[in-house]
């Protein structure tokens, strides 16, 4: 049995459940979502999971008798598999109004379940649960963006007697090539750690992908795994991977909407909130681990280490992954975006508080910051918000928190945990 690790999402979802009928958990599937409700559910919780063929056939031949129930909190893992529960638990909550009816989870994004889903508005809320971040790992505090923002940058120290003091490139490379999913990150052989993801895509191409949609090539819906995990960090660009696939563009979109339906992969939107006539308007597509990425590519780390284009999109998909898993704690007070105009000026990733405050954030898996890598921060902060509170930063893998100016500052990748 692996090791569990407090969540993050833990106290938000007790809170949820004191004062929602309905909470929806959703993420890939072994993130730990499983084990995270049967950790607070407490001893007169109702369990079922629809994984077990019994109650799914339950549920399916009688949906109202299923979830019907006295006070308990009621827990119904997989609820993708029977949507028909959703009505019959819309009529519960409808006639008993107390909060923490049910806890629901789900492994996939089944557009046939919207409709239900927005008519329980104002008694459902809904949480993701990611793939283990590092801060989760060594039980942080998600508190980066307040940090950021206020400008207190301290990056996470290793206190083994062996390690190093610090975290260097080689050490970033071994965490993203280890992931966050529980019982892949404590394997010790990049080997076995290949397997164990090669025969969990396997699992949801040849059982999970039928609840979303027919996949009738299995065989180039593999194919596009591995093209989407090699164009992780870059942007969608439709056109090409009909070409390099062989596949017909509706069918190359409905295939990535069932992998983004799975949680396997994550778009980010361009930053919009200008009138700037040459912004670009291409979304950047990331892989949700970075340790499924590295085994779909099948990459070994002495590989990665020496490519500077292999460990930079590495790199910023890890950034990617840690950063998604702290704005899902944040109840909404902060949006991603990613910026890129026609002049080919870029800024990795853009985060907007409600309040207005924006951080930028460049990504560079080198141990060396120099002036000119905040070329784009500035010309950002200079022409887009001029008149908001800028912080612009350069994570990257070497030591040191130091300041390039107002607002600017050279930061570890570690800070984020």
């Amino acid at each position: 049995m692996y090791q569990t690790y407090p969540r993050w999402q833990a106290p938000l979802i007790k809170k949820a459940l004191s004062t929602r009928r309905v909470l929806v958990l959703e993420g890939p599937r072994q993130c730990g979502k499983t084990t995270l409700v049967k950790a607070l559910s407490g001893p007169h919780a109702i369990y079922r999971t629809l994984d077990d063929q019994t109650l799914l056939n339950a549920a399916v031949s009688d949906p109202q008798g299923f979830v019907r129930h006295g006070n308990e909190l009621m827990i119904i893992d997989e609820i993708q598999r029977a949507p028909s529960l959703l009505q019959a638990i819309k009529k519960d909550v409808d006639e008993n109004q107390q909060p923490g009816r049910f806890l629901l989870t789900r492994s996939a994004h089944i557009q046939s379940l919207t409709g239900v889903t927005e008519s329980l508005a104002g008694q459902i809320r809904k949480m993701r649960l990611r793939p283990l971040s590092i801060g989760e790992l060594y039980e942080k505090e998600p508190d980066f963006l307040q940090r950021a923002f206020r400008g207190e940058f301290v990056p996470h120290v290793l206190k083994a007697p062996k390690e190093k003091s610090f975290y260097d490139k080689d050490a970033y490379l071994s965490l993203a090539f280890r992931g966050g999913y529980p019982e892949a990150l404590h394997l010790e052989s990049e080997k076995e750690r290949i397997l164990w993801h090669e025969d969990y895509l396997n699992a949801l191409i040849e059982r999970d992908l039928k609840d979303i949609t027919h996949i009738r090539r299995k065989d180039s819906m593999k194919k596009l795994i591995e093209v989407l995990a090699a164009w992780s960090s870059k942007f969608m660009d439709i056109a090409s991977l009909c070409k390099s696939l062989s596949i017909a563009r509706p069918t190359i979109e409905s295939y990535i909407n069932a992998l983004e339906a799975l949680y396997l992969v994550e778009r980010v939107r361009p930053w919009h909130k200008t009138d700037y006539d040459r912004i670009g308007k291409q979304e950047k597509l990331f892989m949700t681990d970075t340790g499924m990425m590295a085994s779909v590519l099948r990459w070994r780390l002495d590989q990665v280490r020496l490519d500077g284009d292999l460990n930079g999109k590495l790199m910023e998909t890890f950034v990617f992954n840690q950063l998604s898993s702290i704005l899902d704690t944040q109840e909404n007070s902060y949006t991603l975006y990613h910026y890129r105009d026609r002049e080919k000026r870029e800024v990795d990733f853009i985060i907007e508080r409600d309040d207005g405050p924006i951080l930028g954030i460049e990504v560079k898996a080198g141990s060396v910051v120099t002036n000119d890598m905040f070329k784009h921060l500035k010309w950002f902060r200079n022409n887009i918000a001029p008149n908001q509170k800028f912080i612009g930063i350069v994570a990257y893998t070497g030591e040191q928190v130091v300041p390039f100016g107002e607002g600017l500052w050279a930061v570890p990748i570690s800070c984020l945990f």
